[in-house]
């Protein structure tokens, strides 16, 4: 008999745990050798506790020592023995489908990937999709389609692109001069989503060959002008010295001119200074008193 936890309805109170039989809680000596046989080589922890079941059974809790089964429990019954989980023990996470697991971007080469029934992105060709473009194509004779994506579906789609990459708040967006709605690369889309959404046409823009938000922007718009200035800063007075006259400044020529006269007149009167040289013939003047 396999524990199994009380759960609880809603609106119904839960009835109170049957007690546990005093015969079968002292029987902890005899549950903890079932539960050695059990372990073989591994010895078996202590004694954690006894929980009722139902029919007037009991299950004894022991420890166990078990290498990768930290935190699991020896549980043992009237009929058998097994590891349980405790209420630290690492375990799986619950499973899950695989068709939830499933994320955007991990449909390879060769991969099928069917819708749920009752999908309700999509509706039946022959119902009102809500989009006259759509309409269009789903009754032309033997090229309608099964089913075509409903109201749901679009706007489901929608809120998926515009909270994306290519949406208005991406980070190229915000840093964008100009919205791709203004572009010449710009294709709209068809329907009802012509007004939000459309697929980039530029090879040079990152978002080329994406759905687009219209307010999403980048640097390859169409009307993008760039100006065009030297890489190098050039100062607003410019000085071309190929083409200038050199003339000598006036107050240079006035201070040559006065140092040249300044010498002229230092010379002179040095000449008038300086006495004429005595006539080698003529007699020394006589002492006085000769």
């Amino acid at each position: 008999m396999t524990p199994t936890p009380n759960s609880s309805i809603p609106g119904i109170e839960p009835a109170d745990e049957p007690a546990v039989d005093p015969a079968l809680a002292a029987a902890v000596d005899l549950a903890h050798a079932a539960a050695t046989e059990e372990a073989g080589p591994e010895p078996v922890g202590r004694h954690v506790g006894v929980e009722p079941e139902t029919g007037g059974a009991a299950t004894h809790l022991f420890e166990t020592n078990l290498a990768g089964y930290h935190g699991w429990r020896w549980a043992v019954t009237v009929s058998e023995v097994v590891l349980l989980p405790g209420p630290d023990a690492l375990v799986a996470p619950e499973w899950v489908p695989w068709q939830q697991r499933v994320q955007a971007g991990d449909l390879g080469v060769g991969d099928l990937m069917p819708t749920e029934p009752g999908d309700p992105r999509l509706v039946p060709a022959y119902l009102a999709s809500d989009d006259s473009a759509v309409e269009d194509v789903a009754t032309d004779v033997g090229l309608g389609r099964v089913r075509v994506m409903s109201r749901f579906g679009r706007l489901e789609s929608a809120g998926r692109w515009q909270s994306g990459q290519f949406g208005p708040r991406s980070e190229m967006a915000r840093g964008a001069p100009k919205r791709c709605g203004r572009c010449g690369f710009y294709l709209p889309l068809a329907g009802s989503l012509r007004a939000a959404f459309g697929v980039c046409g530029n090879e040079l823009s990152p978002a080329d060959g994406h759905v687009v938000h219209v307010e999403y922007g980048c640097g390859a718009h169409s009307e993008v002008e760039l100006e065009l200035v030297s890489p190098v800063p050039v100062a607003d007075l410019v000085y071309d010295d190929t083409t200038m006259d050199i003339e000598p400044m006036l107050s240079a020529q006035r201070d040559d001119d006065t140092a040249q006269d300044t010498a002229q007149d230092t010379a002179a009167d040095t000449a008038d200074g300086v006495p004429e040289p005595a006539d080698v013939d003529s007699p020394p003047p006589s002492a006085e008193g000769d």
